[in-house]
């Protein structure tokens, strides 16, 4: 008998048992000095790729909100995913910030507004080649806005991937089993997003493969992984006098408790 069978099937076990698993819940939002915006093209994006502002508020005390770049394009659906995505980042326990009351999608001055109410330390977004057309506009939509800004703003950018892998990643940023549970239970509140397609029960296996792909493109080709089980891959970028500027040399990993977090941001 092949010995991996019963490794795959207990893979496949957990999934199936997991769908019928639900949570609720809140904690109290973390507020600091020192924020982070995270840009979401969608309701549940801030979940998926939401490893390291997690873990930046939790290691480090940074205050994260999430700015919603669309509710979607389903009319129909955009109450309800702004229900939904209240649910999720008062579970993990992050700020909303909404430039409109209705649910219109950001332009370029929504985001320099924002940008310049803020002041944000750090900023994540999608990178340029996210694959779905709306990470990918979100990504030139703040990049344009960054070069309204004056030329004295600053800040942290960091790139984020999902539907589209980057070629050049240079963080890879580790997560323990319950982080990775924290964000699988956030993103299984946007409840009907999930029930036509149960992808947040997949987001390990993704993380898996993040770091077999990280390994390298992080680390250096040939390079031997990390021992992680987990991770979410980043592009790490300053701008800077109006333009993106390198701040690392080479791929960083960012294991759990690492002295360096505090170090890059």
């Amino acid at each position: 008998m092949n010995p991996y069978l019963t490794y795959v099937e207990s893979i496949q076990a957990g999934v199936q048992s997991a769908k019928g698993l639900a949570v609720s819940g809140c904690r109290d939002v973390v507020e600091s000095e020192s924020k982070v915006l995270l840009f979401s093209p969608h309701p549940d994006d801030e979940c998926i790729i939401g490893l390291l502002p997690l873990r930046l508020m939790k290691e480090l005390g940074k205050q994260i909100i999430n700015v919603p770049v669309t509710f979607g394009s389903d009319e129909n659906r955009r109450q309800g995913r702004a229900n939904e995505l209240a649910d999720a980042c008062a579970y993990l326990g992050w700020g909303i910030h909404r430039e409109h009351a209705d649910f219109r999608a950001l332009d370029v001055a929504d985001v320099v507004n924002v940008l310049t109410k803020i002041q944000p330390e750090i900023i994540v977004m999608p990178h340029s080649m996210d694959w779905n057309s709306r990470h990918i506009a979100t990504h030139f939509l703040i990049a344009e806005a960054l070069e309204k800004m004056p030329e004295a703003f600053s800040c942290i950018v960091v790139e984020s991937e999902y539907w589209g892998a980057m070629d050049d990643p240079n963080l890879m940023v580790e997560a323990d089993a319950e982080m990775l549970a924290e964000l699988i239970a956030a993103t299984s509140l946007h409840v009907e997003e999930v029930v036509r397609n149960p992808y947040h029960l997949l987001l390990p296996a993704w993380m898996q493969d993040n770091v077999r792909r990280g390994g390298e493109l992080v680390g250096g080709q040939g390079g031997a992984a990390p021992d992680f089980s987990f991770a979410t891959l980043y592009r790490l970028r300053n701008w800077s006098g109006g333009e993106f500027v390198k701040c690392i040399d080479g791929g960083l990993n960012i294991p759990l408790g690492a002295a360096n977090l505090k170090e890059i941001f």
